[in-house]
């Protein structure tokens, strides 16, 4: 069956649902239709590894997408982009035919290679799934060190639930901090319960509805109720690549106004790379601001209004009693110039590079994130003794 609709967006997250409300306060007699592969509609991504397990409700992370007056079907994939046409083919046979599209098809998670029955942490069934395991002493093991492995791992104690962390780094964050920061990470976690084996991997496991059994790189063997993987994503970029648009950064090449190679077609959030002016360079960013200021300004440009974007994102994460914003390239490798009121429990870490200033952490630091963006796009030069006290910090 054919449809027509004057904007179509494949992928029903938070930047198909900001890009929907955006569309919608421009052209208030404007079809717009959005294909979700999830059987769930949008909703916010961060609680599921955050406020959901501190006592947030679920009722509060749906978004509010009836507001956009938007033909939603769920449970829906595309599977082909017919450019000349302009139509986009469905699973269940259907044809959409657009004025303007809009890709917001996110990511998949990184698989482990050992069969079903982990969880590789994305969605809000993923969450549902991990939910029926916690309880007071549930033994969970956590793979991966970085963004989503930290959070979940730190939730997972909180919860009474005996937890490992498994990841071949030899510390929490260490691509990321600076060394004593990550060890400093590392060590609140063990402080906390959490049994954090640096530097082990999984060589092989097995999971069914009785638990999982991990086989580790240090020759030991873990029991498990349930395995939690946090490995990453990998951008869903098979209906651009097939349609033969611009790729870049394993992601859709996008230009200031979030339009990819074919002027009627636009991306957002985790699958767009675009330029980042004050960095000097491409981007691509799997994060929430980025998500949803990304996917409003696709939206404004969609109905011809000239909204590019223009923002460098910020994200933030919540580590047990710890957190932080952040913005810019976080990279150990660059050089770090740390300044705490209280050593890693409160201060800004700057990240360096051939006298520009490239990230900025905020530990425990709040509302600093527009003057943090400012110095990033300060052309300096800065070292280490002209950048500390750049950014005030309360003591």
């Amino acid at each position: 069956m054919k449809h027509t609709s004057d904007y179509l967006i494949v992928g029903a997250g938070m930047a198909g649902e900001a890009a929907a409300q955006a569309i919608r306060s421009a052209d208030g007699r404007a079809s717009i239709v959005m294909l979700g592969a999830e059987a769930h509609p949008p909703y916010d991504r961060p609680p599921l590894s955050k406020a959901l397990w501190k006592g947030g409700k679920v009722e509060d992370i749906w978004r509010p997408i009836d507001k956009a007056r938007a033909t939603v079907q769920l449970a829906r994939r595309a599977t082909r982009i017919d450019r000349a046409a302009r139509i986009v083919h469905d699973d269940a046979g259907n044809g959409w035919q657009y004025g303007k599209l809009l890709l917001a098809t996110g990511g998949a998670p990184r698989t482990l290679p050992f069969g079903e029955g982990f969880i590789h942490y994305r969605t809000y069934d993923d969450y549902l799934r991990l939910r029926k395991n916690v309880r007071p002493g549930a033994r969970i093991a956590v793979i991966g060190g970085g963004f989503i492995g930290s959070e979940i791992a730190a939730a997972m104690a909180m919860n009474g639930c005996q937890t490992t962390m498994l990841f071949p780094g030899e510390a929490i964050g260490g691509h990321v901090y600076p060394t004593g920061l990550a060890r400093s990470v590392t060590d609140y976690y063990r402080e906390h319960g959490v049994d954090v084996r640096s530097g082990v991997t999984v060589s092989g496991g097995r999971a069914d509805a009785a638990g999982a059994t991990l086989e580790l790189s240090d020759g030991s063997a873990l029991q498990a109720d349930a395995v939690v993987a946090g490995l990453g994503i990998t951008p869903n970029v098979q209906l651009a690549q097939e349609a033969g648009l611009q790729l870049e950064l394993g992601g859709v090449r996008v230009d200031a106004h979030l339009r990819t190679s074919d002027p009627h077609i636009y991306a957002a959030g985790d699958v767009a790379a675009f330029s980042a002016p004050a960095l000097g360079r491409t981007l691509r960013v799997e994060h929430e601001n980025a998500a949803l200021t990304m996917g409003q300004r696709a939206g404004l440009c969609m109905t011809g209004q000239d909204a590019p974007y223009d923002e460098l994102p910020f994200f933030y994460s919540d580590l047990f009693d710890l957190g932080y914003e952040a913005v810019g390239v976080l990279d150990a490798r660059l050089e770090t110039v740390e300044q705490w009121v209280t050593p890693f429990r409160e201060g800004v870490v700057y990240y360096l590079e051939a006298g520009r200033v490239r990230g900025v952490l905020l530990w425990n630091v709040w509302d600093q994130i527009d003057a943090a963006r400012a110095l990033i796009a300060d052309p300096g030069p800065f070292d280490a003794a002209n950048v500390r006290g750049r950014l005030p910090v309360a003591g």
